[in-house]
């Protein structure tokens, strides 16, 4: 067979070509011209095959092995499947072979070793499972080989000691294990030596040291221990990478460390490392520096002379020490730290005295954490220096005095956290101007004066205001009400006075209200009922008077309840929360009596409940007939209605038991019958179809419910109640609803949506090799279009959470759902799954608590696999999760995530140097067209900051993703800052 015509079979394998790279492999064309073929000069033989990074799905052929003279074949990044065809060992002269990236399965084939000439084998990132075949002792030329992430198992074989030429191995994160072999140091070329995540024990050895060309030894996460030699620096003298993370190393951190002048990260956290920092000013290239949990320093003042070392490193960017036994005082030479320095954290240590004035010289510092110390002094108003500070730990010290009001210049802090200290004053008013706050914690303090209302109304608080052990006076602000996306409330322990004030209501985020140890008087305000978030309420030792309000039953996700020590009269409600008397607080309210005698309160005495029960006839009565009333009257409107209707109407022979305006008989002659021809898309309660209207030539999109699935009348009913009365120019919209019977007599729903000539986001990003009519485009979604999508998207959330009286949850936010119309502008559809925030039944609890996992499998939040209700914080990570796919083109349910590995640490751990390598190859193209033309530096600068978003959205822990309208806001001023740099749509 020629290698034309292998080649043909190898790409009849492939079924997703979705840039059509493969066009021009046809035979009209050179197969020596087709893209990614190379051929030799003299006999037209093909010799190279690359096809990296093209979206190509399939299956690898065997026929490969027919193109006999291939010496470099570079598959990586693309979806390829099934196993590794074992006619690649055909490849004598095969030099290069790259396959990671891929979804491959099965085990390494081992006469891969016939292929003696290999330098380079590259098979991580796969399903490849087995051991590492013992025949690769053979490939004595191999210089790189690369097997990690994938699900090998067994040990390290001992006959890789004949790879003399080996300069890379890479078996990260698999299940291999045992013992680092020895013969690992006989292999002098060594450069990088990558065992994380894997399941070796013992210790290093020795020889390991030895290896002077050694650039990168990373062996994190693992069971190995013992001690660093003393003459580290000088055995490694190349050494540019060193992380022993996770494991159970002793001893001390060598003083020759300092010697390895070549070292850009040293990370050596989580062990049981002792001793004294050494000094390591000779480490100017040092970028990462990870010491944390660990045992170091003597608490003494010599501790922290260590510090003044690191002036040299002229790119430290991460600095973390904490939670080790350092002493003594910062120095002032921690001011001339390298200006790149982002991360310092210092907290859990021993460490005193004032934080130095020229710390204000840090301009770029992100994160500064020095909590759990025991620092003292005032805080220096240079702090306020610091503009991209984004957190700022402080807890747990013993500082004194005002809280700078220069903290106010921070605009982008969003975790402030003071708290346990000996701060007194007032709460400075210009924490307002931190317009991202999301956390800020005051508490335990000595503070006094009134809260400032300008601060308990920045709208941007989400996760935690904490002002509780204080001295404040007051009432509490009527603004607290703008706090309605925040979680946490704590004001207990202080001097506040006057009304609960009704706004609280509007909190309607909240998930722990904490106001007790105050001088609160007056009744519970009604608007208290809106809090259908709310899972702990504490209220006692108050002066709170009337009865308590029957609300609280109502409020489903209520766990505890306390409203001890305060006046409440009247008897106590006896069902939700009140029939569990272990989450119910009522001591202390003499006037209270109850039905339960576990409450220990006096019986409610019979006189009380006559009296109320003839109150409820009386409501009872008076409803009844007020009902009654209003129903005859529309009765006598509608009789009036029909009549005038047959007058002025001719009858009709319609066969529809539909009463809406389009009917069953309407909807199947728009779809022609609903063909298969007509089909848009099937999804998971129906099909969807395309539609003309005979009346107006109008095009629709007509969702028909198959209502033999469970849950498809949920979905329907769901849908209908979403939409209701939302209108949004990002939401897909809803023309009408059907709902009858079809002409055999069967039950028959239908939704009727405006038709999105471009179809749906997924279309875009993963495009069919026979897409339906619904647009079928192939062509490049370009950065702004991406852009202007992710915006659209963002801004129908922030509706959808924050902008309606009873908010709504999508739970469903993924491609499919996300339709575009003919000016490409995002509309967020099928709202089969959502939730509406209020509910006002149990049965509605716990349909939410029972229905599992909510949404789709990648893209649904983590805590609803914990049968978690549904949360705007849930769609914050679906749509995090979104936003990486659009950017990356890689869908979260790609067959290389497995385990704990997601998309999520897919974007995460290319930070911040391999954030091209991961970004959809269409992109790069854009990006790298724009070149030349300088705006390529700006595009990388927006694409950082775009994975920025979807990282932060996409966190494991709930409280910790961001805030769907600060996305909004920081997407806009992404695209603002493209369009300054010439992008255009």
């Amino acid at each position: 067979m020629t290698d034309k015509l292998a080649l043909l079979v190898f790409k009849a394998a492939i079924t997703m070509d979705p840039f059509g790279a493969l066009n021009s492999w046809n035979h009209t064309i050179d197969h020596c011209r087709w893209h990614g073929v190379m051929c030799s000069r003299l006999h037209r033989r093909v010799t190279g095959l690359d096809l990296q990074a093209l979206k190509l799905s399939g299956s690898i052929s065997p026929h490969i092995g027919n193109v006999s003279f291939l010496r470099v074949l570079v598959l990586f990044n693309n979806s390829f499947h099934h196993e590794i065809p074992q006619q690649v060992s055909h490849l004598h002269n095969l030099r290069v072979l790259r396959l990671s990236r891929n979804t491959l399965e099965g085990e390494i084939p081992r006469n891969l070793s016939s292929c003696a000439h290999l330098t380079r084998l590259s098979l991580s990132y796969n399903k490849l499972v087995g051991a590492i075949p013992i025949e690769f002792g053979s490939l004595v030329k191999l210089q790189f080989l690369a097997l990690g992430l994938n699900h090998l198992m067994g040990t390290i074989p001992s006959s890789i000691g004949n790879m003399s030429l080996l300069e890379v191995l890479s078996l990260n994160w698999n299940e291999v294990g045992g013992k680092i072999p020895q013969f690992l140091g006989k292999l002098t070329k060594f450069k990088v030596l990558e065992l994380e995540g894997t399941k070796l024990s013992g210790t290093i050895p020795p020889s390991i040291f030895n290896l002077s060309s050694l650039k990168e030894l990373e062996i994190g996460d693992n069971d190995i221990g013992g001690n660093l030699p003393a003459n580290i620096g000088f055995a490694l003298p190349n050494i540019e990478i060193f992380t022993i993370g996770s494991n159970r190393f002793t001893g001390v951190i060598p003083r020759s460390m300092s010697n390895a002048t070549t070292l850009r990260w040293l990370q050596v956290d989580e062990n049981k490392l002792s001793g004294k920092m050494p000094p390591l000013d000779r480490l100017n290239m040092l970028k990462i520096l990870r010491v944390d949990n660990n045992y170091l320093g003597s608490g003494g003042y010599s501790d922290s002379s260590f510090f003044c070392s690191l002036t040299n490193a002229t790119s430290l960017v991460v600095l973390s020490m904490q939670n080790n036994n350092f002493g003594g005082m910062l120095p002032e030479c921690i001011g001339n730290f390298s200006n790149t320095l982002l991360e310092l954290w210092l907290d859990g240590n021993l460490l005193f005295g004032m934080i130095p004035k020229l710390v204000g010289n840090l301009i770029n510092l992100q994160s500064l954490v020095l909590d759990h110390n025991r620092f003292s002094g005032t805080l220096p108003s240079v702090l306020g220096n610091l503009n991209n500070l984004v957190e700022m730990k402080l807890s747990y010290n013993k500082f004194f005095g005002a809280i700078p009001s220069s903290l106010g210049n921070l605009v982008n802090l969003a975790r402030l956290y003071l708290d346990h200290n000996n701060f007194h004053g007032y709460i400075p008013s210009r924490l307002s101007e931190c317009q991202n706050l999301v956390e800020l914690d005051l508490s335990s303090n000595n503070l006094n004066g009134t809260i400032p209302p300008e601060s308990i109304g920045l709208s941007s608080l989400s996760i935690l205001l904490n002002l509780s052990r204080n001295h404040l006076t007051g009432v509490l602000p009527e603004k607290v009400g703008k706090l309605n996306l925040l979680a946490r409330l704590d004001v207990s322990r202080n001097m506040l006075d006057g009304h609960i004030p009704a706004s609280l209501g509007s909190c309607v985020g909240l998930e722990v209200l904490k106001m007790h140890e105050n001088s609160f008087r007056g009744t519970i305000p009604s608007s208290m009922s809106m809090l259908r978030n709310v899972e702990e309420i504490d209220l006692s030792h108050n002066n709170l008077s009337g009865q308590i309000p029957e609300f609280f039953e109502a409020l489903h996700f209520l766990e505890i309840l306390n409203l001890s020590f305060n006046n409440f009269q009247g008897a106590l409600p006896t069902k939700g929360i009140f029939n569990n008397v272990s989450a119910t607080f009522v001591s202390g309210n003499d006037k209270l009596c109850a039905r339960l005698p576990e409450f220990r309160l006096p019986k409610c005495s019979s006189r009380n409940s006559g009296q109320k029960l003839i109150l409820k006839w009386k409501l009872a009565i008076l409803i009844f007939f007020g009902v009654l009333g209003i129903a005859l009257v529309l009765a006598f409107m509608y009789f009036g209605w029909l009549k005038k209707k047959k007058r002025t109407e001719p009858a009709s022979n319609s066969k529809d038991d539909s009463s809406l305006s389009l009917s069953y008989g309407t909807l199947l002659k728009a779809s022609d019958g609903f063909s298969s021809s007509n089909l848009i898309r099937v999804g998971g309660f129906g099909s969807v179809y395309k539609g003309v209207l005979d009346e107006n030539g109008t095009v629709i999109a007509v969702k028909v419910l198959n209502l033999m699935l469970h849950g498809a009348v949920k979905s329907f009913i769901a849908e209908c109640e979403a939409l209701r009365n939302i209108r949004h120019r990002n939401l897909l919209k809803v023309l009408t609803v059907c709902s009858g019977t079809d002409y055999s007599g069967n039950e028959f729903k239908a939704l009727v949506y405006e038709f999105m000539v471009n179809g749906s986001l997924e279309d875009w990003l993963h495009p069919s090799p026979s897409p339906a009519d619904v647009g079928g485009n192939v062509q490049n979604l370009s950065l702004i279009w991406r852009i202007n999508i992710s915006i659209d998207v963002a801004s129908a959330l922030d509706y959808l959470h924050n902008h309606l009286q009873s908010p709504v949850i999508h739970c469903d936010l993924k491609p499919s759902n996300v339709l575009l119309d003919a000016e490409m502008v995002g509309h967020v559809g099928d709202f089969g799954l959502a939730k509406v925030m209020i509910e006002s039944s149990n049965d509605t609890k716990a349909s939410m608590s029972s229905a599992g996992v909510r949404g789709t499998i990648g893209y649904a939040a983590p805590e609803y696999g914990m049968e978690s209700v549904a949360s705007r914080e849930g769609d914050v990570y679906s749509y995090g999760i979104l936003l990486l796919e659009i950017f990356t083109g890689v869908s979260p349910t790609n067959e290389m995530f497995r385990e704990n590995f997601n998309l999520h640490k897919f974007v995460k751990e290319a930070f911040p140097e391999q954030l091209l390598e991961i970004t959809d190859p269409l992109l790069l193209q854009e990006m790298e067209s724009h070149k030349g033309i300088g705006r390529g530096d700006a595009a990388r600068d927006c694409l950082e900051m775009v994975y920025r978003i979807g990282v932060a959205c996409s966190v494991q822990a709930r409280r910790e993703r961001m805030n769907i309208t600060k996305v909004e806001a920081q997407l806009r001023f992404i695209r603002d800052k493209l369009h300054a740099a010439g992008f255009q749509g």
